[in-house]
């Protein structure tokens, strides 16, 4: 599948997503689990790469609060996704704070590097970071790239999203996504064409 089919599944998904938030914020439990089976196993990678083996505890912690907030969220589909991350990495902060674990930190803050990258298709980066392997593979990347890949292959989520969960300008993060994946592309032997497309701004 070519980039643009994997742009229109997602939009397809998220449009879905939007639906059931919608319907969920109205009181019906039932919406509210299918927007959890859609978020869920992308928030529970994303968490994985943050604190590991915690991922499922931080993730449950994280859905308590969604629970609890949803009346507050305004948004899309797509804007639930990113919403989403953002508390779930919240609770994963603190997490790793009373664990006395420094937090991940941050070097691309003044990265304005803009590096734009091939039109291509990701299904080969998303067939290898399904796996447990390559999650690992991604935290040992630089903690910005990590955070960056997981926030745009495993949630799912576009540039100026994930921009706005990391509190970054969307360039650094671009930047960082690019970097974190070839670094990946070469650790799985998956060609650099095939992971390009986590470099754009959309």
């Amino acid at each position: 599948m070519g980039h643009g089919g994997e742009r229109r599944r997602r939009q397809a998904y998220d449009a879905e997503l939007g639906e059931a938030v919608a319907r969920a914020q109205e009181g019906d439990e039932a919406a509210f689990a299918v927007a959890y089976r859609i978020v869920q196993p992308g928030l529970l990678g994303y968490l994985r790469g943050l604190v590991g083996d915690d991922a499922e505890d931080v993730a449950s912690d994280a859905w308590l609060e969604i629970a609890r907030d949803l009346g507050r969220f305004k948004g899309d589909g797509a804007g639930f996704r990113g919403w989403s991350a953002t508390i779930a990495r919240h609770r994963a902060l603190d997490h790793l704070r009373r664990q006395r674990v420094r937090p991940r930190g941050t070097t691309l803050e003044q990265d304005v590097l803009d590096l734009p990258g091939p039109h291509s298709t990701h299904d080969q980066a998303l067939e290898s970071l399904s796996t447990e392997r390559a999650l690992e593979l991604v935290r040992g990347l630089p903690p910005d790239q990590a955070e960056a890949v997981l926030l745009r292959v495993v949630v799912g989520l576009d540039g100026p999203a994930a921009a706005r969960v990391l509190g970054k300008r969307p360039g650094a993060v671009r930047t960082a996504a690019h970097r974190g994946l070839k670094r990946l592309a070469r650790q799985l032997g998956v060609t650099d064409d095939g992971v390009g497309a986590l470099g754009e701004s959309t």
